[in-house]
């Protein structure tokens, strides 16, 4: 833990007011040649919510945490934050860094798991944003964590709390954002995810039957993601005659645009629409095991 003088929190980042949405896609999407009218689309979703993401408070209140779980366990560094697609802009903050004298910082990314947008995309983000500043400090990834029980635990309380909110008989759905079947890594990340669902469902319900499916998706319909998308399994599970979910968003560290609206809203409403009780397992957010986490993986460095 020594060898480092600074904690970066790395996260995707998200608008903070309707002016900021378009911009934000439009800084999401770079390179993809998606049509304005698709990015207005999704775009209303953050306008449900006064055009501010969750996803940037999410960051200062785990900041928050992880300094006070440093404070209180004798761990002296600073904690910054920084974003790949929004400000704070991770280039800034390794400007900042560089100012305050930091040389060698580890990166603590709010992403568990392996594979190209969960992790290999943020070392080319820390990379570009080293490129930018003259003398930078070095960085160092901290390891995925979705086995971690900082993580893993989390979820087995909220899981069971999900299920108390139901009637019996209910079925766990674990959840995660999918990607396109074409992207680096994707089984390793679809594993890892099994792994997790799996961990967490004999923890927090040995006797219930649970699946692992996907939401979020994008691209062009002629493209393969990962599937099924929750919102046909649910279909499915009403045809089978399951008449309750329980939804776990396995994939997620906190309640990201992606879990507030796919998940709240629009998952959410395709259940009710087939008479299927509905309850969602909250996220890690800011958790003390959680929080305590990248303690754990700093320590684990020495």
């Amino acid at each position: 833990m020594t060898s480092y003088d600074a904690l970066l929190l790395l996260s995707f980042g998200g608008p903070e007011g309707p002016e900021d949405v378009i911009p934000f896609l439009e800084n999401v999407t770079r390179g993809r040649n998606i049509p304005r009218d698709r990015l207005e689309e999704v775009g209303e979703h953050y306008h449900l919510f006064g055009g501010v993401s969750p996803i940037n408070q999410q960051c200062r209140d785990l900041k928050a945490a992880i300094e006070a779980d440093f404070a209180a366990h004798g761990v002296d560094l600073p904690v910054y934050w920084g974003n790949r697609n929004w400000t704070p802009y991770l280039a800034d903050t390794v400007r900042q860094m560089k100012a305050d004298g930091v040389r060698r910082a580890a990166a603590f990314v709010t992403s568990a798991y392996s594979g190209y947008s969960t992790n290999d995309q943020y070392l080319d983000d820390i990379a570009r944003a080293r490129e930018e500043v003259s003398d930078a400090p070095e960085i160092d990834k901290l390891p995925v964590y979705c086995d971690r029980p900082g993580f893993i635990e989390p979820f087995v309380d909220a899981t069971k709390d999900a299920l108390s909110r139901l009637p019996e008989g209910a079925r766990l759905v674990f959840t995660a954002h999918s990607v396109p079947l074409s992207q680096p890594n994707r089984d390793l990340y679809a594993e890892e995810l099994e792994t997790a669902a799996r961990t967490v469902a004999q923890k927090a319900a040995p006797r219930t039957p649970w699946d692992l499916v996907y939401q979020s998706r994008s691209g062009p319909p002629a493209q393969p993601w990962l599937e099924p998308q929750i919102t046909d399994h649910l279909e499915k599970l009403h045809g089978d005659g399951d008449r309750a979910v329980a939804v776990v968003p396995i994939g997620f560290v906190s309640d990201h645009m992606e879990v507030k609206f796919d998940l709240d809203v629009e998952a959410a409403e395709r259940a009710a629409d087939l008479g299927i009780a509905f309850a969602r397992a909250a996220t890690p957010g800011t958790d003390p095991r959680f929080a305590a986490l990248p303690r754990h993986l700093l320590a684990d460095t020495k």
